[in-house]
């Protein structure tokens, strides 16, 4: 059983996938955008942060390179469904910066559980 943070502006998203990660065992803290979780992030200690990248206030990739900042060991899984903007690839930007690993949305369950795993096992 992990500890993870869970960030996202989709209250939906947020919501179905709390659900996977609590059937899977694991405790989960939600933030509904980059600012509250790096409040968060600064107040407890987490096993793994799953963020989106497209967010208001601080988006993933602020969220991501910020964290790594404050604790490089940190292991992040970033996912998105906004995936593209011209040519650039938020996800591709997220490995980059510092996520262990990345999924795009809409992405089965089992899959997602199978990255939240590998995120865990990165010692």
């Amino acid at each position: 059983m992990a500890m993870i943070l869970l960030v996202d502006d989709d209250v939906m998203v947020r919501e179905t996938v709390k659900h996977i990660l609590l059937s899977a065992a694991h405790d989960v803290v939600l933030a509904q955008d980059g600012k509250r979780a790096l409040e968060a992030f600064a107040k407890s200690r987490f096993d793994l942060v799953v963020t989106d990248i497209i967010m208001p206030e601080k988006d993933g990739i602020e969220v991501i390179a910020e964290m790594r900042r404050l604790k490089p060991q940190v292991r992040i899984l970033a996912i998105s469904g906004g995936g593209r903007i011209g040519n650039t690839d938020f996800l591709q930007i997220a490995e980059k910066i510092g996520a262990a690993a990345t999924i795009a949305k809409p992405f089965d369950p089992d899959d997602f559980l199978v990255k939240v795993d590998q995120c865990l096992a990165i010692h």
